[in-house]
């Protein structure tokens, strides 16, 4: 019997993306993008508030 050679984890995400886009096609990830971005910013907004973005924006630019 063959081994199976372990997978990376950027292999096996390469290779699930690669199945996805086979499945819906190049236009799935720009709408599942477009929803994702939105509902995530507008929870995280709800959550934290305004000053959240304003502290992590500071944080990011002073590196």
């Amino acid at each position: 019997m063959a081994q199976a050679t372990k997978m990376s984890r950027a292999e096996a995400g390469r290779k699930g993306g690669l199945t996805t886009k086979s499945r819906h096609g190049n236009e799935f990830f720009g709408e599942i993008g477009r929803i994702g971005g939105k509902k995530g910013g507008e929870t995280t907004k709800k959550r934290h508030g305004i000053e959240f973005y304003q502290r992590i924006g500071r944080k990011g630019g002073s590196r």
